[in-house]
């Protein structure tokens, strides 16, 4: 057991650390607020092959593995730019495709998925389903040699900037009659596919949709995967990497948070000259959130670990908790960053205040809280099933 970085991550959370830190949250801040996007940051991070390290190599990739993307998603979270759309692209949709898409797909899209000139988003969430997959009502009919899809998507991240959305729908099993799930690489241009942005309090550059398919045609090679016999676990192979990236993100800013907080209370002088940061009231808060920063971290270094071993159902357990541990820590760090700051922890300047709709929809989002606990009191503890 080790809890090294080989030389080659070393490198690389340096080098993205360099980067997010000469743009930094005000930038992040900055183009949110604009209701525009970090495109400058991504297309150089594109360039500098950061975006496409858990890509194989013969795809413009890094040939490096899930632990690398968490490194990326961390350090540049860390600089206060918490890019979503790190976890949607590079983690969900450039796995699932490397792992069960068609030679021709992976050649098509890998490469732009590596370097940043392509974003592929993700659709499975829908108003009526909740957290319960298997009550998506999206479906997919078959249409002379192409598909016809029905339904609607929402809280569906960056759809205004990426060229492809990944749905999720259910098609017919001929053989049983039951609907199963399947996946297609739609164009986010198709007729009969249309969006509605949804109003979040969040200060983010990536939006959030409602998508609209009606009557959606598609080719038949815009299904994922050889046959329809890929779906299910297309689907379940891009969850592990999304809980450790988005865990990743959430631990990054946490440090951030921290690092801010830190910075003011060791200088901020108000009772007889002493810095507040000397103070228990302020110094034990902060120093509890450090610690389970530090924990999430450790999970999520175990669980990226064990997914590019391939221990996929280890990873699954690690990966949860990790996400859960993450999110409540990153929850806390920015909360208690705000606290510790006062009046200047609420202002734009100081940027702490305005990552606290983030890490607050990071314990309801991509799996909320409760149903980790429920996924660890029946898998890890033997609980009967509660819902």
């Amino acid at each position: 057991m080790t809890f090294d970085l080989t030389p080659e991550q070393d490198q690389l959370r340096d080098a993205v650390r360099a980067l997010g830190r000469r743009y930094g949250h005000g930038y992040f801040v900055e183009k949110a607020k604009a209701g525009e996007h970090t495109t400058e940051l991504w297309a150089e991070a594109g360039r500098l092959g950061y975006l496409g390290v858990n890509i194989p190599i013969e795809y413009g990739g890094g040939g490096g593995g899930i632990t690398e993307l968490a490194i990326v998603c961390e350090e540049l979270a860390a600089a206060g730019c918490p890019l979503l759309l790190l976890v949607v692209s590079p983690a969900i949709a450039a796995t699932v495709l490397n792992r069960h898409g068609t030679e021709e797909q992976r050649k098509r899209h890998l490469p732009g998925l590596a370097d940043g000139s392509q974003k592929i988003v993700f659709a499975i969430t829908e108003p009526e389903a909740g957290s319960n997959f298997h009550r998506l009502g999206t479906v997919a009919r078959r249409d002379g040699d192409g598909w016809l899809l029905n339904g609607r998507k929402c809280y569906i991240s960056g759809v205004d900037e990426a060229g492809h959305v990944l749905v999720v729908a259910r098609t017919e099993d001929s053989s049983t009659g039951k609907l199963k799930p399947a996946l297609f690489l739609v164009p986010t241009d198709a007729a009969g596919l249309t969006r509605s942005k949804l109003d979040m309090e969040i200060v983010s550059p990536e939006n959030q949709f409602l998508l609209y398919l009606d009557d959606v045609r598609v080719s038949a090679d815009a299904l994922l995967g050889e046959s329809l016999d890929a779906g299910l676990p297309a689907l379940f192979a891009g969850l592990n990497p999304e809980r450790i990236t988005v865990a990743a993100m959430g631990a990054g800013t946490g440090r951030y948070a921290i690092e801010r907080a830190s910075e003011y209370t060791a200088t901020r002088k108000v009772w007889g000259g002493r810095t507040i940061g000397s103070h228990q009231g302020v110094s034990h808060p902060l120093a509890h959130a450090a610690v389970q920063v530090e924990l999430a971290r450790l999970m999520i270094q175990k669980a990226a670990t064990l997914y590019d071993a391939g221990r996929d159902l280890e990873a699954g357990v690690a990966g949860n908790m990790a996400k859960y541990a993450a999110g409540e820590a990153a929850a806390l760090a920015v909360d208690t960053a705000v606290q510790v700051l006062g009046g200047a922890g609420m202002t734009t300047e100081y940027g702490v205040a305005t990552l606290l709709g983030a890490v607050r929809a990071g314990r309801i989002a991509p799996v909320s809280r409760e149903m980790i606990l429920n996924f660890v009191a029946q898998h890890v503890l033997g609980q009967d099933k509660s819902y």
